[in-house]
Order: structure tokens, then C-alpha cells, then sequence
């Protein structure tokens, strides 16, 4: 070890990470079963070794010292020592990053040559960043829960091949809040934009053995750090930029995490932070039949982040808090909750980490949407988790692309997914906006592709297209893939209106898939993972196809914004929010007859109209809408209720027409004729006499 003449002392075991004060540097890492840990500090500039510093201090788990001359800028990781094999590594000749870190120095990337021995120059270095200034920042948007509409979005390929954004920013946090981006998202009328994961991550090494990378970056190895491939030169700095201007435009940041599993892998995967620093509280562990510890694995990526432990709870809250505090973003998706509520290995709503989110001071204005489930024994947690929570459901998009798709016997579970799965939500007790309605998430068809593939195509993730769902309820209509039929292309174009139509309609919060507006395709491929290429970016240049369609979507969401019932109910059977001003609903059969408990279980079924009467004491400003839906092959004659002869059903959208301005302004008192394959959104106003 090469000692300097820089003065060390104990310094203190918090906070943890590295922390400038003026006396200096203080560093801090939680290592369990360490005879010693070595902080390493490195040139910023090359990474040259400068210092090797056994820390001088230890209390409890934590060890600390405080070093001065160290500065902003500075690279450091740990070395740790326990004197032990036991690990199938030697414990020193690997370079760890501390999770602590609030920035890395670079981009992880897998290179199986460099980890061999000392891992030091294929491990990236924790940066020694400045203290949070205490300069005001633009203030949190405040969306009103029936008012947020979802936007999921990759900051690359968002912005790498956009016209508008310049060459430098493209793929960055800084392209991603670029004026031409936020005016597309701002026009389309989105609120709240989730980004996928941000913190850094690192490629697998099997991905990277074929030539692919790790593109959607579920895979962190650090939980603090923004990812430095987004950056231009200062991932922390640029990210709070993107999020300070996502805020100026009005928009709320939610981001993905990944609390469920580590790019660390299973049991012989990389050492790079957590299984060097605390190998034996990181992961969860279980007993073979013949006695000896396997890795669980129930996030199908090797490992299961064993988050009922407390180092590793303290980890996740103290990580949530920062991106929060510090970053500024909004709220969170987590990545299979489950994970998050198995204590240890059973899931429990009433588990440690679930229960220290839902008290958190720092946490109590922040979105949480859960993805509930895991591939674990009793993994699938829809509707579990608690009333603070959101909860994508999966529900909701098998059956409303069954619905559309035409699919016999799925009439009467789309009506409940339409009033917001009351069944799964525990109607009285949760809002009815706890659904996370999608038709198209990132891990699956764009709503292009849903509609232009009956099967996944995925020969470029080399894998013989054996990854990705299989189950995917898509159609295509009469060609696989793309084609220049003109029927064929109708039919799709209408059956995407559709779709998004019944996605902005439904009682819920709605989650759009990013690109969907533009009409993006993967080329058939549902699990894009690691494709960094032009299968996932944005193409925003836009034929006429793709304007009408764009344009459909902003009068679709403009709707919904300017309703408040299309987007919160008050259903008479709901007692989460006393209010005595509920909603009617009445359902209807196409010759103007009330649906039976009968009708909901007949095959055939594929046409009815739900009629939906806002507050009575409203007055004027009662709402009061019709909406039709039609699965058929065929166009069916509805009639439609008749309230008053001097008023009627003005019709607001019809799927059947491809662009707002061609949609024809009809007035109707008592009859239409509805399209095949369609859907219609009437609204009852008096006419004028």
C-alpha cells in the first residue's frame, strides 16, 4: 500500500458514503465480517492509483475516516480484507464500488479479461461530489390523482434521433428536457412522465458476450448514481437539470427502480459492491434438499435483494429519500414489488420495507405505483398492496386487447375492468384511481406492433426468438408485419384508436407507452431489452398515417382532461371518499334494453353501451356521456336512451374516422348506426331550439 502524508482521522460512521466537510472528506461504508477495508482513491483524470488508506475507524458494521485534501472530483472505491477464501474470490483483489455513491466516474460495462484478478480497471469509481446547494429549484408539480396521465419513456431513446435536439444532447438527460421534447409531451397532454431506470446500471455478461447490451438498464449496481451513459460530462448535475425542467414545464419525473435483484447475479456472478461489502445480508438465500445455499431467484435475474434485512432496508429508504430530496423526482415505479415485500422469503403487505415507504416523512407526497408480482412461490400480488399505492394491472390489458381482438366471453370482464377493477381494488377502501391501466408497457408489443403481429419476433436478441411473452393477445389483421394493403391498414389504424380510446375512458390512472403517439414500431420484437438501436428509438419523422394518428391521441387525452367524470367516479357501492354526489351508471343492449346478469355471459356479446350521469347537484355542469363499444364484424343499429325532447346525444368521437377534424359533429335523439369494430363517445346536451 502507498501511504501519503495526507492526514487521516476517525471521522464518523454517518452519514454513509463520502461527504465533504471542512475539515475534509469523510467516508463511511457499511462492511460486515471485515478484518480491514481499504479506501482506494484514484486520479480523476486517469485513474491512476493515488492512495491506499486502511480505515482507521469502525462502529458496529460501519467503517469510517475522515481524509483531508480530498476534494470534489476525487475517485475512490474500497478494498476489503477477510482474510478468508471462503468467497471463491480474493477479497482484496477486487475493486468495490460503495453503494453510497452519489456518482460513478463512467459507464459500467462487463469485460470478462479486465474483472480476472484485480478488477480495478473495469470497475468504475465512486466521484466525490459537492454538497447539495441550497439554491431554490422549481417547485414539485401538483397533480391531482384523477387528473395524472402516465408516459413511460427511455431518456435515450426519447431523444437520439430527434431533429430538433442537437447532436451532443441526443440520448442525454439534456435532450430529454430539450424545449422540442417538452413541447411534444406537453402538447400531447400527458402530467407525468416515467422515466425507465436512471440509476447506474451494468450490462450482463452473457448479453455482452454476443454482442448486445443491457439497452433498458434493469440491472443497477449502484441505487444512488445516476446512469452516466445519459450524461454529457456530470450525470448528477445534468439529471437534476432534466428534472428542474420537467417541473418548469408542469410535468411530474417518476422513475423506475430496481430494489429487486443486482447486476451482481448469482452464485457465480461479478463482485462489485454489495456481495463484497455485506455478501451475506445483500441476497436472499435458501436451503437445497441436500443441505447447502442456493440464491433465490425470484426476479429471474440470479439473485432477490433480501430487503426485509435491515442494512438493506436502510439502503433502499436512504437511496428513495435521496432521489426524492436531492434529484427532486416525484414518485417511483418499483420493479417486481413482490420482491420488496418478502420478509424474508413469504410476501406480507405488512413487511418491514413496505411498511418504512408508507411512514416516511420525505416519502409522503411521492407517487408509488407497484409492479405486483415476482416469479417467486405466491409472487403474484395484484391488488395488495396498500391504499397509498398505485398497482399495474395486467388485468386490465389482457382483457381490453382480448375485447378488441373479438375474443368470445370477455364482455363482462371488460365492463369491470372499464369501472376501474373494482374487484381487485377493494372497492370502499381504495381510490378508483389505483388501477395502472396500460395496453402496452415497456417489456411487451408497442400498440403499432399489438395491432401488426400475431407473434413476437425477437431473432435479434440471439436467442432464436425464444425470449420475450408469448401470450400476447395480438392480431394482424391479414399480414405479419408491415404491409401497403389499404384494408389491412385501416383495420389496424382503427383498432389502435380503439384501444387507446378504451384506455383514456377507464375508470383508473393511464399509462401510456411511450412512441405509441407516433406510431412506433419494434418491428415485431416484445422484449426489446437489448436492442440499442433503431428498434427502440423514436423515429419522429411522421407521414400522414402517423400525424392523424398523433393528432387523435391529443383529442383522446384532451377529453379525458376536460372531464371530470371520464376520469373520477364516485360509484354508489364506493365508500373510499364520503361524497354524497354519486355517479349512475346504467348498461344497455343495442335495441335500448337494460343488460341482464344473463346478457353479461352470452358468447356472442360483442356489442353495448354504458350510459354515465355525473353529480345531480352539479346542475349545469352535470355530465353525462354514452359510450359504445362494437367488437363485431358487422355495423349494429343502436338506440339509445331518450331523456328529453328537446335535447340528445351530440357525438364527440368515433374510431371509425382517423383524425379529429374529419370527425362529423352528428346529433342524434334516439338511433345510430354503429361501425364494425368501433367505438363511439356520445355526450347528452339540450339542442338548441
Amino acid at each position: 500500500m502507498n501511504f501519503t502524508s495526507r492526514e487521516v482521522d476517525l471521522g464518523s460512521p454517518f452519514p454513509l458514503g463520502a461527504t465533504l466537510t471542512e475539515e475534509g472528506c469523510n467516508f463511511a461504508v457499511t462492511c460486515t465480517d471485515a478484518r480491514a477495508v481499504i479506501l482506494c482513491l484514484f486520479h480523476a483524470d486517469t485513474e491512476e492509483t493515488l492512495d491506499e488508506i486502511v480505515m482507521p475507524a469502525k462502529s458496529g458494521d460501519v467503517w469510517h475516516a475522515r481524509i483531508k485534501g480530498v476534494g470534489e472530483g476525487m475517485l475512490y472505491g474500497y478494498r476489503v480484507d477477510r482474510g478468508s477464501e471462503s468467497l471463491h474470490y480474493s477479497p482484496t483483489d477486487k475493486l468495490l464500488i460503495d453503494p453510497y455513491a452519489r456518482q460513478l466516474s463512467r459507464p459500467m460495462h462487463w469485460n470478462a479479461r479486465q474483472y480476472q484478478g484485480d478488477s480495478q480497471f473495469m470497475v468504475a469509481k465512486g466521484v466525490v461530489v459537492a454538497a447539495p446547494e441550497s439554491a431554490a429549484r422549481p417547485p414539485k408539480p401538483a397533480i391531482e390523482k384523477h387528473r395524472r396521465i402516465l408516459y413511460e419513456a427511455h431518456v435515450k431513446g426519447l431523444t437520439q434521433r430527434h431533429p430538433d435536439v442537437p447532436a451532443e444532447q441526443q440520448g442525454k438527460y439534456l435532450g430529454a428536457s430539450h424545449p422540442a421534447v417538452l413541447s411534444h409531451l406537453k402538447s400531447l397532454g400527458i402530467t407525468s412522465v416515467q422515466f425507465m431506470p436512471l440509476a447506474s446500471f451494468m450490462p450482463e455478461p452473457y448479453i455482452t458476450e454476443k454482442g448486445l447490451t443491457n439497452y433498458w438498464g434493469y440491472n443497477p449496481v449502484n441505487y444512488f448514481a445516476p446512469e452516466p451513459r445519459y450524461a454529457h460530462s456530470d450525470p448528477l448535475s445534468e439529471c437534476k437539470t432534466m428534472v428542474d425542467e420537467y417541473h418548469k414545464a408542469g410535468l411530474e419525473v417518476i422513475v423506475d427502480v430496481v430494489y429487486n435483484h443486482t447486476a451482481e447475479g448469482g452464485k457465480d456472478g461479478p463482485v462489485l459492491c454489495f456481495r463484497g461489502m455485506f455478501p451475506h445480508q445483500a441476497y436472499l438465500m435458501e436451503q437445497t434438499a441436500k443441505g447447502g445455499l442456493v440464491y433465490s431467484n425470484h426476479s429471474g435475474c440470479g439473485n432477490t435483494v433480501y430487503s426485509a434485512h435491515p442494512i438493506m432496508t436502510t439502503l433502499i429508504m436512504d437511496a428513495l429519500r435521496y432521489w426524492v430530496s436531492e434529484i427532486g423526482v416525484d414518485g417511483f415505479r418499483f420493479d417486481l414489488a413482490a420482491c420488496l415485500g418478502r420478509d424474508p422469503q413469504q410476501f406480507s403487505v405488512f413487511a418491514g420495507l413496505l411498511r418504512a415507504i408508507h411512514q416516511d416523512p420525505v416519502l409522503k407526497s411521492a407517487v408509488l405505483i407497484a409492479e405486483p408480482w415476482d416469479i417467486g412461490p405466491g409472487g403474484y400480488q395484484l391488488g395488495t398492496f396498500g391504499a397509498r399505492w398505485l398497482e399495474c394491472n395486467d388485468k386490465f390489458r389482457d382483457c381490453v386487447r382480448a375485447f378488441w381482438r373479438g375474443d368470445k366471453g370477455t364482455t363482462a370482464d371488460f365492463a369491470t375492468r372499464l369501472m376501474g377493477s373494482r374487484d381487485v381494488f377493494h372497492k370502499g377502501y381504495r381510490s378508483i384511481n389505483t388501477s395502472v391501466n396500460n395496453v402496452t408497457y415497456h417489456d411487451g408489443f408497442t400498440l403499432h406492433d399489438l395491432v401488426s403481429y400475431a407473434e413476437r419476433h425477437n431473432e435479434a436478441n440471439g436467442e432464436e426468438n425464444r425470449d420475450g411473452h408469448g401470450h400476447n393477445l395480438s392480431a394482424n389483421y391479414g399480414v405479419e408485419g408491415e404491409t401497403q394493403d389499404k384494408s389491412i391498414l385501416a383495420m389496424r389504424a382503427q383498432q389502435k384508436r380503439n384501444l387507446f380510446a378504451t384506455l383514456l375512458f377507464s375508470q383508473g390512472t393511464p399509462h401510456i407507452l411511450g412512441g405509441d403517439e407516433l406510431s412506433r414500431t419494434q418491428q415485431g420484437n416484445n422484449n426489446a431489452y437489448c436492442q440499442d438501436n433503431e428498434i427502440s428509438w423514436y423515429d419522429w419523422e411522421l407521414d400522414k398515417y402517423r400525424q392523424d394518428f398523433l393528432a387523435y391521441c391529443q383529442q383522446v387525452i384532451a377529453i379525458r382532461q376536460q372531464s371530470e367524470l371520464l376520469s373520477r367516479m364516485y360509484l354508489p357501492d364506493d365508500a373510499y371518499q364520503l361524497h354524497s354526489n354519486v355517479s349512475e351508471v346504467n348498461w344497455y343492449k343495442p335495441d335500448g334494453s337494460g343488460k341482464g346478469d344473463d346478457d353479461w355471459q352470452a358468447g356472442g356479446n360483442k356489442a353495448f353501451a354504458v350510459e354515465i350521469i355525473g353529480h345531480q347537484e352539479a346542475g349545469d355542469k352535470c355530465e353525462h356521456w354514452l359510450l359504445c363499444f362494437n367488437t363485431s364484424n358487422r355495423d349494429i343499429k343502436f338506440n339509445t336512451p331518450l331523456k328529453s325532447p328537446n335535447g340528445g346525444w351530440s357525438l364527440v368521437l368515433d374510431t371509425r374516422y382517423s383524425h379529429p377534424a374529419k370527425q362529423p359533429g352528428l346529433r342524434i335523439q334516439h338511433q345510430f348506426l354503429q361501425a364494425a369494430h368501433s367505438f363511439a363517445l356520445f355526450r347528452y346536451t339540450d339542442f338548441p331550439r
